[in-house]
């Protein structure tokens, strides 16, 4: 199944059930016949941003973010002008440290925003690794962090 169809079936799930629990979630796409890891779950939670809400009797569960988001353009320079600690580079690399716990996400959005000078970008809990399409792309992309705003 496509993430795509996965995180749509999640969605619905977190709308129409009380889900507390990572593992309450993946019984539930079990049984809807989708079969997943915890690790997979974790991820889509991290990558939908959903957070955890009051339920009526005591506990919390899951739900989608209900502040208005900002464009991932924003997000992204949020993120950079916020979080950003260090970035070098060398040939076809970027190496971005960030403060911890922001990378992830900070690494999501250069993805999602599909930069045409970037080949990919992986994240981790303190830094970032951008590969971009060639050393000429990565002296490109690091005017484009530099210069967000």
């Amino acid at each position: 199944m496509k993430k795509v169809d996965r995180q749509a079936k999640i969605r619905e799930i977190i709308e129409d059930n009380n889900v507390e629990r990572q593992e309450d979630l993946v019984q539930l796409l079990l049984d809807a016949g989708i079969h997943v890891t915890q690790a997979t779950i974790s991820r889509d939670i991290k990558e939908m941003q959903l957070v955890k809400v009051p339920n009526s009797d005591g506990g919390y569960r899951y739900s989608m973010p209900t502040r208005r988001q900002e464009n991932r353009e924003q997000q992204l320079a949020n993120a950079i002008n916020n979080d950003l600690q260090s970035l070098k580079r060398s040939d076809r690399f970027l190496s971005l440290s960030m403060r911890p716990g922001h990378a992830p996400m900070a690494a999501v959005l250069i993805k999602r925003l599909n930069f045409p000078e970037v080949f990919t970008a992986i994240g981790d809990d303190t830094s970032i690794l951008v590969v971009c399409q060639s050393s000429e792309d990565a002296i490109k992309f690091e005017q484009i962090l530099t210069n967000l705003n």
